[in-house]
């Protein structure tokens, strides 16, 4: 095209018959448009050529427009809009790349239900919360599944818990919500806990296990998992953490063997936190309780919290281990740790005096498999 526009320009592209000249044309003007230099006059000459290309009828010409104008941070809002609303060869390019349409802008195309043009959306290498959150209240797994994907979509904690409930037991989903780098703690808790139970239901109805054999067996598996999510989780926000220690305990799996199992990883914050929350008193009086020099305030705490009595030697010991250990989690570190704390817990259940045989034994199967 010439350097610059001219309303001469302008007239010999609207006028010309040819839909491929046209369409050669609109990428033209819209590659100068990305370009440095124009003039402010030259800049509303390509502004006007490109509303009326928006209207071409040839599907070819908008089609080339779409395709050179889905990254020009600079295109009128009202012809990405127009753009946006097309066929779905026109669209789908402006709703997956286009920053120029604005959250309220995703949100009515997502609302509109076309799967096409929400896989778009949920594409796009940001994706605003808002967005997020109607893409997961109005598509369908496929959908659902590319948003968690992708790690530039932000996803509030609701969100994700809407996305589990409506799809999680979906191949599709549940191998994202698996997959997602941030996924709250919380989240992953419901979906061990889910995962569980289609587990346990298959074992008793496909396995010669009895109820209770398959019931016990699947209770391991699941405490140990969360053991595993707890140690494994970096949770520096403390209302995180507490989010995590309510929601076990509200589903009643907040149980002593997961308590003394995540203190045994080293997970002082979570067990400070668990006490707290079974023995209903603040976090900070609890952490006075357990820090206590003295026997009298982790006994105290742990009695009130409901925990086992035979099972305080144990608690102590592993408060011990953990308090005079250095401890970070990283690298064999933690299987370290785990063995030294296997080694002392298991000596304090040698006294008869303190745990049942029968403890004693379940306890060290309980720490061997964390060893493992």
């Amino acid at each position: 095209m010439a350097s610059r526009l001219s309303r001469d320009d302008v007239e010999r592209l609207l006028t010309d018959p040819s839909s491929a000249s046209r369409a050669d044309t609109a990428a033209k003007v819209a590659e100068r448009f990305a370009g440095a230099g124009l003039s402010e006059s030259e800049r509303r000459l390509a502004e006007d050529i490109f509303r009326s290309l928006a209207r071409d009828a040839a599907l070819t010409v908008r089609e080339a427009l779409a395709a050179h104008l889905k990254h020009s941070p600079d295109l009128p809002q009202d012809v990405a809009r127009r753009l946006a609303a097309d066929v779905d060869s026109v669209a789908l390019p402006m709703l997956q790349y286009s920053a120029v349409l604005d959250p309220e802008d995703l949100i009515a195309i997502v609302r509109e239900g076309q799967r096409s043009r929400q896989l778009a959306i949920a594409g796009r290498s940001h994706v605003p919360e808002s967005v997020s959150d109607a893409l997961i209240d109005n598509g369908d797994a496929t959908v659902v599944a590319r948003l968690i994907d992708n790690d530039g979509a932000e996803i509030a904690e609701a969100a994700y818990d809407r996305a589990f409930a409506a799809h999680g037991r979906e191949g599709l989903v549940g191998d994202s919500l698996a997959r997602r780098g941030n996924l709250p703690a919380s989240v992953s808790a419901r979906m061990i806990a889910a995962v569980a139970e289609q587990l346990q239901d298959y074992l008793i109805r496909r396995s010669s296990l009895t109820p209770d054999a398959a019931t016990d067996l699947i209770l391991q598996a699941r405490d140990r998992a969360l053991a595993d999510l707890v140690g494994a989780r970096t949770l520096n926000d403390e209302a995180e953490l507490d989010r995590l220690v309510e929601q076990l305990a509200t589903a009643g799996r907040l149980s002593p063997w997961l308590v003394l199992r995540t203190l045994c990883f080293g997970d002082l914050s979570f067990f400070e936190a668990a006490l707290a929350r079974l023995a209903r008193v603040p976090l900070a009086n609890a952490r006075i309780l357990i820090h206590d020099e003295g026997a009298l305030g982790l006994s105290s705490i742990c009695r009130r919290a409901g925990l086992p009595e035979r099972l305080l030697p144990a608690f102590r010991t592993a408060l011990d281990v953990r308090m005079e250990t250095d401890y970070d989690g990283t690298g064999n570190d933690r299987r370290r740790f785990v063995e030294r704390m296997l080694e002392r817990l298991l000596t304090v259940g040698e006294d008869a005096t303190t745990m049942e045989p029968a403890d004693r034994e379940f306890l060290a199967r309980k720490l061997h498999q964390m060893a493992a």
